[in-house]
């Protein structure tokens, strides 16, 4: 039995993700995506009529979507501390499991210059908003206020994805690791003694 044509869109779009997290969007051309998901070439203009460029906006909703749920469920917890370690982790495990090879698909679409398609910029943009916000809803539940919440969150993302740059680098978790540990006194310090707010010191 034939493929679905919804499957073959889903894969180029999986693949592709998967492809910017390890090569970066330079190197993500067509052909790999389809060399990746095992896709048929006739299947991307129709699935993609705007092409490569469609083709990585939608891997970078995709990817954007997915580590949004992750925060979502991670800052349900009573403990903002919990939640932000358990997000550091993520990024950690990651690491791990990829060798070091998998990086953020977000970061790989915004570092790299896209004059001929700046909408890929402002999808990165987008995505990066929207965990910072998610990360502010968290600590306004505890206490804080909006602005401080919103900065908070930018913070910890710029931290998380330089941490992760790093340990690519390096091939070692040992940044992630002092990014985690710094973030996490820095929030008991932050979030002490707020209303509703019960802390437990990092083991």
């Amino acid at each position: 039995m034939s493929p679905r044509k919804s499957d073959s869109r889903d894969r180029m779009i999986v693949s592709t993700a998967v492809l910017l997290r390890e090569h970066g969007a330079s190197a993500t051309s067509i052909d790999h995506v389809l060399a990746h998901s095992g896709a048929p070439r006739g299947s991307v203009y129709h699935h993609f009529p705007g092409g490569r460029t469609q083709l990585i906006g939608e891997a970078v909703t995709l990817a954007g979507d997915f580590i949004a749920g992750l925060i979502d469920t991670a800052v349900r917890t009573d403990d903002p501390v919990e939640a932000v370690d358990a997000f550091f982790a993520l990024w950690r495990d990651r690491l791990v499991d990829s060798d070091f090879r998998a990086g953020c698909p977000i970061v790989a679409v915004a570092v790299e210059t896209n004059d001929d398609a700046p909408q890929l910029a402002r999808s990165a943009a987008a995505v990066f908003a929207r965990w910072r916000d998610a990360l502010a809803v968290l600590f306004v539940r505890h206490g804080l206020t909006e602005e401080r919440s919103r900065r908070l969150g930018a913070f910890i993302i710029a931290a998380v994805e330089g941490a992760v740059i790093m340990c690519r680098a390096e091939q070692s978790t040992a940044p992630i690791e002092a990014a985690a540990a710094e973030i996490h006194d820095l929030l008991l310090c932050t979030l002490r003694d707020r209303p509703g707010t019960e802390l437990q010191p990092r083991p």
